[in-house]
């Protein structure tokens, strides 16, 4: 069956949060790759307990807590101007290269396009309008307004709400392998953009396709609507 509508996450998928290294590195010689890794780690592990707790805190508070842990974890001072500049370069990640000319080739197909993202509305209209990929999106969805993270199922409504059709007619990009797992589970078609060549998450469910750029997205849309 065609798709109706396409869902992308936004961070890791649309953005590149680990393009916060650079100015980790900076600001902290020789742990910049660390810190990222570990902010981010624990960023999406915040964004699971608070969810499976009930204790809601949105998505950039979430982001300054992981930071704050990141830094003390390697025993590195979290100056007020260093928080600053990092938190400010988290609302505006850089965009993967091939964003606009595969978001532009599912815009002339047709298919209504949405982000679907734990960021709030702030993070996402200020890394949109940073990338310059507005243009291209009908829904930008923020799980802020159901106070609830990937991967709750309340979030993942928000994709058939939003663009009127079941989530079986929606093609949900991540490139997050738990988050195109979940989004299986909860009844979307998938595609797990392996950017970094992870392997498969042991979840006794697979995404519908694997690749590894948003290049693949656009292959796969036409391959569906053929």
């Amino acid at each position: 069956m065609p798709i109706k509508g396409i869902a992308f996450d936004a961070y890791g998928t649309l953005f590149d949060v680990y393009s916060v290294e650079t100015l980790a590195e900076e600001l902290f010689p020789g742990h910049g790759a660390q810190l990222a890794g570990i902010w981010r780690d624990k960023q999406i592990e915040y964004t699971r307990l608070r969810t499976l707790c009930d204790h809601y805190a949105d998505f950039w508070q979430v982001t300054e807590d992981a930071l704050e842990f990141a830094c003390e974890r390697l025993a590195q001072t979290l100056t007020a101007h260093a928080r600053e500049r990092l938190m400010g370069a988290y609302a505006e990640l850089t965009a993967f290269a091939e964003n606009a000319q595969a978001l532009q080739q599912l815009k002339t197909m047709g298919i209504p396009l949405a982000i679907l993202s734990n960021g709030t509305p702030r993070m996402l209209d200020q890394a949109v309008t940073a990338s310059g990929l507005g243009e291209f999106f009908d829904h930008i969805l923020s799980v802020d307004t159901v106070r609830r993270f990937k991967t709750a199922p309340e979030a993942y409504q928000l994709g058939p709400d939003a663009l009127g059709c079941a989530a079986s007619d929606i093609l949900f990009v991540s490139s997050n392998c738990w988050d195109a797992c979940s989004a299986t589970w909860f009844g979307y078609r998938t595609i797990w953009l392996n950017r970094y060549g992870l392997p498969l998450e042991r979840l006794g469910v697979q995404p519908h396709k694997i690749g590894t750029s948003l290049n693949d997205v656009a292959d796969f849309a036409r391959e569906l609507n053929a």
